[in-house]
């Protein structure tokens, strides 16, 4: 059975987004180990641009960076590198896709538009979130987001699981989580409650959610986490996304030693944030 348009592009949109870590990884390995890999990266990262854009009959896709990425050479020049390679790919397979079609002329072409929201720094740690908007054709767009985090020390990519310590007890904070999650709910109409186990819509467990650093009230420290629950993690479509802040003090002792000391004071904002993040 040959899979529908949309199906294809869901593939394609998967695969890229996997393919960004591995090759994310691959160049930072290939520019620890070559002095002027770095150089290179140096250079590309004081010149290069923070915008990318490319319109077809088939597909129209954009990349935008935050100004402060520049600040970490390696991590820039690799990341612009490897997402307008994966938008590249993206649009042969709407054009692929599109021409298979024939007879659709009418519609529109397929959009994939990624950004990359203003960073939180601490002294050691770089975070973002981004955002990939990609339409396709269906009923409605499909918008995830996802978790830039940056070892600055390290000069690598971490994951959400390396900020707590090995084998750390996080049921409190997922009991945290999801108490903020039906609170959120609260705000909106016709929205439905989560519980643990839920036949339907459960709470979030820790390991299924990207995590980005929330902004505090202590220069250079993170005041807390913002955990990122798109469409469908927690309820339906209409629900929306919650982005959710819980302050350090949450998951304090949860932290791996090398991470702990990064956080401090208290997060601007807690609770729902999704408006505040949401690209403008």
């Amino acid at each position: 059975m040959i899979p529908s348009r949309s199906a294809r592009i869901l593939l394609l949109t998967v695969a890229v987004a996997a393919s960004l870590s591995a090759s994310l990884a691959a160049c930072q390995r290939n520019e620890q180990k070559a002095p002027e890999a770095s150089k290179a990266a140096t250079a590309v990262a004081a010149d290069g641009p923070l915008k990318y854009e490319s319109a077809t009959p088939y597909a129209k896709t954009s990349l935008t960076l935050p100004e402060a990425i520049k600040t970490q050479p390696e991590l820039y020049a690799s990341l612009y590198r490897q997402e307008v390679a994966d938008l590249a790919k993206y649009a042969e397979g709407a054009q692929a896709d599109r021409t298979e079609a024939g007879g659709e002329s009418a519609m529109g072409p397929y959009e994939k538009t990624i950004v990359y929201g203003d960073p939180v720094q601490t002294g050691r740690l770089f975070s973002a979130m981004r955002t990939d908007f990609d339409y396709s054709g269906g009923a409605h767009p499909n918008t995830v987001a996802t978790a830039l985090l940056w070892d600055k020390t390290e000069k690598r990519r971490i994951t959400p699981a390396d900020l707590f310590a090995k084998g750390a007890d996080t049921a409190s904070l997922e009991r945290a989580l999801c108490d903020a999650v039906n609170t959120a709910k609260k705000a909106r109409p016709g929205a439905t409650p989560v519980k643990v186990g839920g036949d339907t819509w459960a709470c979030p467990k820790l390991k299924d959610l990207a995590i980005v650093l929330a902004p505090g009230d202590t220069a250079g420290k993170a005041g807390g986490l913002t955990f990122l629950l798109d469409a469908y993690a927690v309820g339906p479509y209409v629900e929306g996304a919650y982005y959710l802040t819980l302050p350090a003090s949450t998951f304090q002792t949860l932290l791996a030693p090398a991470y702990a000391s990064e956080f401090g004071g208290k997060p601007l904002k807690t609770g729902d944030v999704t408006n505040d993040l949401r690209p403008k």
